[in-house]
Protein backbone atom coordinates (compact mmCIF):
# COMPACT_ATOMS: atom_id res chain seq x y z
CA UNK A 1 0.00 0.00 0.00
CA UNK A 2 0.99 3.19 -0.40
CA UNK A 3 3.04 5.16 2.95
CA UNK A 4 -0.13 7.60 3.13
CA UNK A 5 -2.11 4.91 4.27
CA UNK A 6 0.04 3.67 7.01
CA UNK A 7 -0.11 4.33 10.13
CA UNK A 8 1.25 3.39 13.29
CA UNK A 9 1.28 0.03 14.60
CA UNK A 10 2.12 -1.02 11.27
CA UNK A 11 4.28 -4.02 10.55
CA UNK A 12 6.68 -4.06 7.64
CA UNK A 13 7.01 -7.29 6.10
CA UNK A 14 9.23 -6.63 3.17
CA UNK A 15 12.49 -4.40 3.55
CA UNK A 16 12.12 -0.99 1.93
CA UNK A 17 15.04 -0.58 -0.52
CA UNK A 18 15.74 3.02 -1.70
CA UNK A 19 17.45 3.96 -5.14
CA UNK A 20 20.93 2.93 -3.45
CA UNK A 21 19.57 -0.48 -3.21
CA UNK A 22 20.26 -0.49 0.80
CA UNK A 23 17.28 -0.73 3.23
CA UNK A 24 15.22 2.46 4.04
CA UNK A 25 13.45 0.42 6.91
CA UNK A 26 14.11 -3.71 7.52
CA UNK A 27 11.73 -5.61 7.88
CA UNK A 28 9.84 -6.55 11.25
CA UNK A 29 9.58 -2.99 11.93
CA UNK A 30 6.67 -1.24 13.79
CA UNK A 31 5.78 1.94 11.89
CA UNK A 32 6.19 4.98 13.91
CA UNK A 33 5.46 8.44 12.72
CA UNK A 34 9.05 9.07 11.60
CA UNK A 35 8.96 5.98 9.77
CA UNK A 36 5.96 7.20 7.58
CA UNK A 37 7.71 10.82 7.29
CA UNK A 38 11.06 9.21 6.07
CA UNK A 39 9.23 7.07 3.37
CA UNK A 40 7.73 9.99 1.96
CA UNK A 41 10.75 11.68 1.80
CA UNK A 42 12.76 9.07 -0.16
CA UNK A 43 9.16 8.94 -2.56
CA UNK A 44 8.65 5.14 -1.85
CA UNK A 45 5.08 4.55 -3.39
CA UNK A 46 4.35 0.89 -1.90
CA UNK A 47 5.42 -1.07 0.80
CA UNK A 48 4.10 -4.25 1.97
CA UNK A 49 2.81 -4.39 5.29
CA UNK A 50 0.86 -7.33 7.46
CA UNK A 51 -2.67 -7.32 7.64
CA UNK A 52 -2.71 -7.13 11.40
CA UNK A 53 -1.36 -4.22 13.69
CA UNK A 54 1.35 -4.75 16.49
CA UNK A 55 -1.56 -4.52 18.84
CA UNK A 56 -3.07 -7.45 17.48
CA UNK A 57 -5.94 -5.68 15.97
CA UNK A 58 -6.81 -5.80 12.25
CA UNK A 59 -5.56 -3.06 9.78
CA UNK A 60 -8.03 -1.59 8.01
CA UNK A 61 -6.45 1.07 6.04
CA UNK A 62 -8.34 4.86 4.46
CA UNK A 63 -8.47 4.38 0.68
CA UNK A 64 -6.19 7.16 -0.84
CA UNK A 65 -8.21 10.54 -1.93
CA UNK A 66 -9.69 10.88 -4.89
CA UNK A 67 -7.71 14.33 -5.86
CA UNK A 68 -4.48 11.87 -5.66
CA UNK A 69 -5.99 9.38 -7.91
CA UNK A 70 -7.12 12.01 -10.22
CA UNK A 71 -3.34 13.73 -10.08
CA UNK A 72 -1.53 10.02 -10.97
CA UNK A 73 -4.21 9.57 -13.82
CA UNK A 74 -3.37 13.19 -14.89
CA UNK A 75 0.16 12.47 -15.28
CA UNK A 76 0.10 9.21 -16.37
CA UNK A 77 -1.66 11.08 -19.38
CA UNK A 78 0.79 13.47 -19.87
CA UNK A 79 3.49 11.04 -20.38
CA UNK A 80 1.43 8.97 -22.62
CA UNK A 81 0.37 12.11 -24.32
CA UNK A 82 4.13 13.55 -24.13
CA UNK A 83 6.08 10.58 -25.92
CA UNK A 84 3.54 10.14 -28.37
CA UNK A 85 3.78 13.92 -28.94
CA UNK A 86 7.75 13.52 -29.93
CA UNK A 87 7.32 10.07 -31.60
CA UNK A 88 4.56 12.14 -34.50
CA UNK A 89 7.15 15.72 -34.04
CA UNK A 90 9.67 12.85 -35.45
CA UNK A 91 7.95 12.09 -38.05
CA UNK A 92 5.96 15.51 -39.63
CA UNK A 93 9.79 16.64 -39.20
CA UNK A 94 11.42 13.56 -41.04
CA UNK A 95 8.39 14.65 -43.71
CA UNK A 96 9.49 18.38 -44.05
CA UNK A 97 13.35 16.81 -44.54
CA UNK A 98 11.80 15.60 -48.10
CA UNK A 99 9.53 18.48 -49.06
CA UNK A 100 6.33 18.02 -47.61
CA UNK A 101 4.30 21.10 -46.77
CA UNK A 102 3.92 21.73 -42.45
CA UNK A 103 0.04 20.52 -41.73
CA UNK A 104 -0.83 23.53 -39.29
CA UNK A 105 -4.38 21.12 -38.28
CA UNK A 106 -2.05 18.05 -37.76
CA UNK A 107 -0.18 19.72 -35.04
CA UNK A 108 -3.07 21.28 -33.45
CA UNK A 109 -4.38 18.19 -32.92
CA UNK A 110 -1.05 16.87 -31.99
CA UNK A 111 -0.88 19.41 -29.08
CA UNK A 112 -4.18 20.54 -28.21
CA UNK A 113 -4.56 17.50 -25.81
CA UNK A 114 -1.06 18.26 -24.23
CA UNK A 115 -1.97 22.28 -23.85
CA UNK A 116 -5.17 21.03 -21.59
CA UNK A 117 -3.02 18.96 -19.57
CA UNK A 118 -0.23 21.95 -18.65
CA UNK A 119 -1.73 24.01 -15.39
CA UNK A 120 -2.10 20.02 -14.06
CA UNK A 121 1.67 18.80 -14.32
CA UNK A 122 3.56 21.95 -13.34
CA UNK A 123 6.37 20.61 -12.36
CA UNK A 124 6.17 18.05 -14.63
CA UNK A 125 6.84 20.77 -17.63
CA UNK A 126 9.97 21.66 -15.78
CA UNK A 127 11.28 18.67 -15.99
CA UNK A 128 11.05 17.21 -19.02
CA UNK A 129 14.71 17.36 -19.72
CA UNK A 130 14.61 14.17 -18.10
CA UNK A 131 13.00 12.31 -21.33
CA UNK A 132 15.18 13.49 -23.63
CA UNK A 133 17.49 11.21 -24.98
CA UNK A 134 21.18 12.52 -26.79
CA UNK A 135 19.27 10.15 -29.86
CA UNK A 136 16.43 11.97 -30.13
CA UNK A 137 16.68 15.18 -27.98
CA UNK A 138 15.85 17.23 -30.81
CA UNK A 139 12.43 16.52 -31.07
CA UNK A 140 11.96 16.19 -27.52
CA UNK A 141 13.09 19.63 -27.21
CA UNK A 142 10.03 20.86 -29.76
CA UNK A 143 7.36 19.36 -27.78
CA UNK A 144 9.07 20.66 -24.89
CA UNK A 145 9.74 24.16 -25.59
CA UNK A 146 5.46 23.79 -27.63
CA UNK A 147 4.50 22.82 -23.58
CA UNK A 148 7.30 25.13 -21.49
CA UNK A 149 5.95 28.29 -23.76
CA UNK A 150 2.26 27.88 -23.63
CA UNK A 151 2.38 27.64 -19.79
CA UNK A 152 4.67 30.86 -19.60
CA UNK A 153 2.47 32.54 -21.89
CA UNK A 154 -0.99 31.73 -19.70
CA UNK A 155 1.48 32.73 -16.54
CA UNK A 156 2.04 35.92 -18.61
CA UNK A 157 -1.66 36.79 -18.81
CA UNK A 158 -2.71 35.64 -22.43
CA UNK A 159 -6.30 34.53 -21.90
CA UNK A 160 -6.86 33.15 -25.13
CA UNK A 161 -3.26 33.11 -27.42
CA UNK A 162 -1.33 31.41 -24.74
CA UNK A 163 -1.32 27.97 -27.22
CA UNK A 164 -0.27 30.79 -29.90
CA UNK A 165 2.89 31.07 -28.03
CA UNK A 166 3.46 27.24 -27.97
CA UNK A 167 2.42 26.30 -31.13
CA UNK A 168 5.73 29.13 -32.13
CA UNK A 169 7.82 27.51 -29.55
CA UNK A 170 7.03 23.54 -31.71
CA UNK A 171 7.97 25.32 -35.03
CA UNK A 172 10.83 27.61 -34.39
CA UNK A 173 13.27 24.53 -35.15
CA UNK A 174 11.29 23.75 -37.81
CA UNK A 175 13.60 25.31 -40.41
CA UNK A 176 16.29 22.90 -39.41
CA UNK A 177 14.62 20.30 -41.89
CA UNK A 178 16.07 22.19 -44.81
CA UNK A 179 20.00 21.83 -43.21
CA UNK A 180 22.03 19.00 -43.45
CA UNK A 181 20.68 16.14 -41.61
CA UNK A 182 24.03 15.66 -39.87
CA UNK A 183 23.89 18.75 -37.97
CA UNK A 184 21.29 16.90 -35.89
CA UNK A 185 23.45 13.71 -35.00
CA UNK A 186 26.99 15.39 -34.51
CA UNK A 187 28.78 13.81 -31.40
CA UNK A 188 30.88 16.71 -31.14
CA UNK A 189 30.68 20.29 -31.04
CA UNK A 190 30.06 21.93 -34.81
CA UNK A 191 32.91 24.03 -36.50
CA UNK A 192 32.54 27.73 -36.74
CA UNK A 193 31.67 27.65 -40.32
CA UNK A 194 29.06 24.78 -39.44
CA UNK A 195 27.35 26.58 -36.35
CA UNK A 196 27.20 29.69 -38.67
CA UNK A 197 24.86 27.63 -40.72
CA UNK A 198 22.50 26.68 -38.71
CA UNK A 199 22.23 29.94 -37.32
CA UNK A 200 20.42 30.50 -40.47
CA UNK A 201 17.55 28.23 -39.30
CA UNK A 202 14.93 30.62 -37.25
CA UNK A 203 15.19 32.57 -41.05
CA UNK A 204 14.57 29.06 -42.75
CA UNK A 205 11.53 28.34 -40.14
CA UNK A 206 9.84 31.81 -41.21
CA UNK A 207 10.19 30.84 -45.25
CA UNK A 208 8.08 27.23 -44.17
CA UNK A 209 5.66 29.16 -42.52
CA UNK A 210 5.45 32.20 -43.59
CA UNK A 211 2.66 31.78 -46.79
CA UNK A 212 0.18 29.75 -43.83
CA UNK A 213 -2.83 32.04 -44.05
CA UNK A 214 -3.74 30.19 -40.79
CA UNK A 215 -0.73 31.53 -38.67
CA UNK A 216 -0.84 34.74 -36.69
CA UNK A 217 2.02 37.33 -38.06
CA UNK A 218 2.64 37.25 -34.30
CA UNK A 219 3.50 33.33 -34.38
CA UNK A 220 5.75 33.86 -37.79
CA UNK A 221 7.40 36.54 -35.37
CA UNK A 222 8.02 34.49 -32.78
CA UNK A 223 9.77 32.04 -35.15
CA UNK A 224 11.83 34.21 -36.67
CA UNK A 225 13.24 35.68 -33.59
CA UNK A 226 13.48 33.36 -31.19
CA UNK A 227 17.24 33.59 -31.42
CA UNK A 228 17.42 37.29 -31.32
CA UNK A 229 18.86 38.80 -28.02
CA UNK A 230 17.93 42.23 -26.02
CA UNK A 231 21.78 43.44 -26.23
CA UNK A 232 21.12 42.68 -30.27
CA UNK A 233 24.21 40.37 -29.59
CA UNK A 234 21.11 37.54 -31.59
CA UNK A 235 20.58 35.99 -34.80
CA UNK A 236 19.25 36.31 -37.41
CA UNK A 237 18.46 39.63 -37.60
CA UNK A 238 20.14 41.49 -34.85
CA UNK A 239 17.12 43.19 -33.56
CA UNK A 240 17.08 44.60 -29.90
CA UNK A 241 15.18 45.41 -26.57
CA UNK A 242 11.33 46.11 -27.81
CA UNK A 243 12.18 45.22 -31.66
CA UNK A 244 12.09 41.58 -30.77
CA UNK A 245 8.01 40.38 -29.99
CA UNK A 246 7.11 38.89 -26.86
CA UNK A 247 6.06 35.98 -28.30
CA UNK A 248 9.84 35.73 -29.66
CA UNK A 249 11.29 36.69 -25.45
CA UNK A 250 9.60 33.48 -24.24
CA UNK A 251 10.85 30.80 -26.57
CA UNK A 252 14.15 32.74 -26.14
CA UNK A 253 13.88 31.46 -22.43
CA UNK A 254 12.18 28.49 -22.71
CA UNK A 255 14.47 27.25 -25.52
CA UNK A 256 17.58 28.38 -23.41
CA UNK A 257 16.28 26.11 -20.24
CA UNK A 258 15.61 23.06 -22.19
CA UNK A 259 18.44 23.05 -24.07
CA UNK A 260 21.02 23.28 -21.04
CA UNK A 261 18.88 21.12 -18.92
CA UNK A 262 18.94 18.50 -21.23
CA UNK A 263 21.62 15.65 -22.08
CA UNK A 264 23.50 16.31 -25.43
CA UNK A 265 25.11 14.45 -28.11
CA UNK A 266 28.03 16.59 -27.32
CA UNK A 267 27.21 17.80 -23.87
CA UNK A 268 26.09 16.46 -20.52
CA UNK A 269 22.73 18.07 -19.09
CA UNK A 270 23.32 20.37 -16.35
CA UNK A 271 21.34 20.72 -13.00
CA UNK A 272 17.89 23.19 -13.35
CA UNK A 273 18.98 25.18 -10.37
CA UNK A 274 22.49 26.08 -12.01
CA UNK A 275 20.96 27.07 -15.49
CA UNK A 276 18.67 29.21 -13.79
CA UNK A 277 21.18 31.05 -11.89
CA UNK A 278 23.32 31.33 -15.09
CA UNK A 279 19.86 32.50 -16.80
CA UNK A 280 19.45 35.47 -14.48
CA UNK A 281 22.74 36.56 -14.95
CA UNK A 282 21.56 37.06 -18.80
CA UNK A 283 18.62 38.76 -17.81
CA UNK A 284 20.68 41.65 -17.56
CA UNK A 285 21.47 42.07 -20.98
CA UNK A 286 20.19 39.36 -23.56
CA UNK A 287 16.90 37.21 -21.80
CA UNK A 288 13.84 39.59 -20.74
CA UNK A 289 14.16 40.01 -17.22
CA UNK A 290 10.35 40.35 -16.04
CA UNK A 291 9.62 36.84 -18.31
CA UNK A 292 12.25 35.65 -16.95
CA UNK A 293 11.12 36.05 -13.13
CA UNK A 294 7.48 35.36 -13.82
CA UNK A 295 9.38 31.51 -15.08
CA UNK A 296 11.48 31.83 -12.27
CA UNK A 297 8.60 32.13 -9.54
CA UNK A 298 6.66 29.60 -11.26
CA UNK A 299 9.38 27.23 -11.20
CA UNK A 300 10.43 27.63 -7.75
CA UNK A 301 6.99 28.08 -6.50
CA UNK A 302 6.22 24.37 -7.49
CA UNK A 303 9.15 23.22 -5.95
CA UNK A 304 8.83 23.79 -2.23
CA UNK A 305 8.73 20.26 -0.99
CA UNK A 306 11.02 18.74 -3.84
CA UNK A 307 13.16 16.19 -3.22
CA UNK A 308 16.40 16.84 -4.87
CA UNK A 309 19.98 15.73 -5.03
CA UNK A 310 22.78 17.92 -3.59
CA UNK A 311 26.40 18.23 -5.01
CA UNK A 312 27.36 16.09 -2.44
CA UNK A 313 25.60 13.16 -2.70
CA UNK A 314 22.77 13.93 -0.40
CA UNK A 315 19.34 14.20 -1.03
CA UNK A 316 17.22 16.80 0.75
CA UNK A 317 13.82 18.46 0.73
CA UNK A 318 13.13 22.41 -0.42
CA UNK A 319 11.33 23.95 2.52
CA UNK A 320 12.02 27.64 2.24
CA UNK A 321 12.92 29.45 -1.17
CA UNK A 322 13.81 33.33 -1.15
CA UNK A 323 12.92 35.39 -4.02
CA UNK A 324 16.20 37.26 -4.47
CA UNK A 325 17.95 34.04 -3.75
CA UNK A 326 16.04 30.98 -5.62
CA UNK A 327 18.52 28.63 -6.50
CA UNK A 328 19.88 28.46 -3.12
CA UNK A 329 17.19 27.76 -0.68
CA UNK A 330 16.76 26.21 2.28
CA UNK A 331 17.12 22.54 2.44
CA UNK A 332 16.53 19.87 5.11
CA UNK A 333 18.70 16.49 5.09
CA UNK A 334 16.61 13.17 4.50
CA UNK A 335 19.40 11.34 6.41
CA UNK A 336 19.30 13.56 9.77
CA UNK A 337 16.43 15.89 9.30
CA UNK A 338 19.02 18.89 9.97
CA UNK A 339 18.72 22.05 7.92
CA UNK A 340 20.83 23.88 5.56
CA UNK A 341 20.64 27.10 3.56
CA UNK A 342 22.84 26.67 0.37
CA UNK A 343 22.91 30.76 0.31
CA UNK A 344 25.65 30.27 2.89
CA UNK A 345 27.35 27.27 1.69
CA UNK A 346 28.91 28.43 -1.87
CA UNK A 347 30.39 25.47 -2.97
CA UNK A 348 27.51 23.34 -2.04
CA UNK A 349 24.55 23.40 -4.64
CA UNK A 350 21.76 21.53 -5.94
CA UNK A 351 22.72 18.79 -8.76
CA UNK A 352 19.53 17.55 -9.44
CA UNK A 353 15.36 17.37 -9.15
CA UNK A 354 14.40 13.89 -7.88
CA UNK A 355 11.04 13.26 -9.06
Amino acid sequence: MHPKQLVPGCIVLEPVIGKSDHPIIESNTVIEEHHIKLLKNFGISTVEVSSKLVTGLDFQPEKIGEKQLEKKREEMAFERLYLKAVKHYKQFFTNWQTGVSINIQELTTLMTPLFELVDKITLDLFLLYEYASKKDYFYHHGISIALISAYLAKKLGYKEEWDKVGLAGLLADCGMAKLNPAFLHREDKLTVEEYDEVKHHPRLSYRLVEHITSLSEDVKLGIIQHHERGDGSGYPLGVKGDEIHLYAKIIAITDTYHAMTSERLYRRKQSPFKVVEEMLKLSQHKLDATILQVFVDSFFYYSIGTRVLLSNGKEALIVSIKRDTPVRPVVQLVEDAKIISLKDKPTLFIEKILK
